[in-house]
C-alpha cells in the first residue's frame, strides 16, 4: 500500500479529497504532533512513498532514511520551509499548489482592511463589555493599497480592492506589467510604495532575503496612521518594530496571521494593542481553497506515483 505522511493538519480532511484518497487506496499518516519538533516525521519517513508538507521545515535531516520517498509536496503554496536543494540531492520532486488558495488570502486582507477601517474588533469589545462608544473609522474607496508581491494572491487582491474603489499601487520585480497596465496598477520601489499606501499588504515569500524586511527604517517610510496586513510569513516583519510604531501612531493599525513560531510567544507587547488584529495562520483557511488545495496534492500524488512528473514540480530541470 502507498503510504503518504502529512505535517499538514488539513491535508484529507475536507470536500472531496478524503473521498479521493480513499479511493486511490492510500494509507495517509499524519505527522502534526505539536510536542514534537518534526511532527513525528522522522518516525514514519522510512517507509513513506510521499511526503505533504504544511508549516513543518523539510531539511536534509528530514530527508536521512528516507530511502522509498518519492515526492515533497507542499499543501500550499510557501516552500520557503523546504530545503529543495537536499530534495533535489536525492532526486526527489518537489511540488506546490500555486493559486489555489489565492481567493482565501485575498478576501482575508480585504476583511483585515475593513476591520481596521471601521473599528470592528474594538466595537465588539465595547458592546460585549456593556459600553456603548462609537468610534468614527474610514472608508476604504479612495485609498492606496500598497502590495508587496504582484503574485497569484496580490492580483486576486487589486481586483477586490480596485472594486470597492481603492487605488493600487504594487512593488515585484518580477511583476505582471501586462496585468499591471490593464488594471491602471502604477510598479513601484518599495520606499515609494510605503511613502503612498494607506493600507500596505504583505504577499511574498518568508527567508533570509525577506527578513524583517518590515523594519524600524521601512516603518519610517510609511505615512503616518498608515495601516500594515501580513499574510506573508512572520519573519518578513520584525514585532518589536511595529509594537514601538503602533505606540507612537506612525502606524495606525496591524493585521497579522504569520508568525515565526507558531503559536506565537503572546507576552511580547504588540499583542496587547487595541490597535492590532491576529489570526491563527487562517489565510488559506477556506472551504472552498482547503478543498482545490487538497485535490491538486491528490493529483500531483497520483501522477508521480504513475511515473510521470507534474507540471508545478520546481526542481524538474534538476532532477536525474
Amino acid at each position: 500500500m502507498v503510504k503518504v505522511i502529512t505535517t499538514s493538519p488539513g491535508f484529507g480532511k475536507h470536500g472531496r479529497v478524503p473521498d479521493e484518497i480513499a479511493a486511490h487506496g492510500w494509507d495517509l499518516v499524519r505527522c502534526d504532533d505539536t510536542s514534537k519538533p518534526d511532527g513525528g516525521v522522522s518516525a514514519e519517513i522510512a517507509d513513506a512513498d510521499i511526503l505533504v508538507v504544511g508549516l513543518v521545515p523539510v531539511t536534509a535531516e528530514t530527508l536521512v532514511g528516507a530511502t522509498n520517498l518519492k515526492a515533497v509536496i507542499k499543501h500550499g503554496v510557501g516552500v520557503d520551509n523546504i530545503d529543495i536543494p537536499a530534495c533535489t540531492a536525492q532526486n526527489i520532486p518537489v511540488c506546490n499548489t500555486p493559486a489555489a488558495n489565492a481567493d482565501a488570502v485575498a478576501e482575508l486582507a480585504m476583511g483585515f482592511m475593513y476591520a481596521m477601517a471601521r473599528f470592528i474588533p474594538q466595537g465588539h469589545v465595547c458592546v460585549t463589555g456593556g459600553k456603548w462608544e462609537r468610534r468614527v473609522g474610514t472608508q476604504l474607496g479612495g485609498k492606496t493599497l500598497g502590495i508587496v508581491g504582484l503574485g497569484n494572491i496580490g492580483k486576486r487582491l487589486a481586483k477586490l480592492a480596485i472594486g470597492v474603489g481603492m487605488k493600487v499601487v504594487a512593488t515585484d520585480p518580477y511583476a505582471d506589467m501586462a496585468f499591471a497596465s490593464e488594471n491602471s496598477i502604477e510598479i513601484l520601489s518599495l520606499e515609494d510604495l510605503l511613502g503612498k499606501a494607506d493600507y500596505v499588504s504583505l504577499h511574498i515569500f518568508g527567508g533570509k532575503d525577506n527578513a524583517a524586511l518590515i523594519n524600524t527604517n521601512t516603518i519610517a517610510k510609511m505615512k503616518p496612521g498608515a495601516k500594515l496586513i501580513n499574510l506573508a510569513r512572520g519573519e518578513v516583519v520584525d514585532l518589536d518594530a511595529i509594537s514601538s510604531a503602533l505606540e507612537s501612531g506612525q502606524l495606525g493599525g496591524v493585521a497579522i496571521d504569520a508568525y515565526v513560531t507558531e503559536p506565537p510567544e503572546t507576552s511580547h507587547p504588540v499583542f496587547s494593542h487595541p490597535n492590532a488584529i491576529f489570526t491563527p495562520h487562517s489565510g488559506a483557511d477556506t472551504k472552498e481553497a482547503v478543498e482545490n488545495v487538497g485535490l491538486m496534492v491528490v493529483e500531483d500524488i497520483a501522477t508521480i506515483l504513475q511515473g510521470g512528473m507534474p507540471k508545478r514540480c520546481l526542481n524538474a530541470d534538476k532532477l536525474k
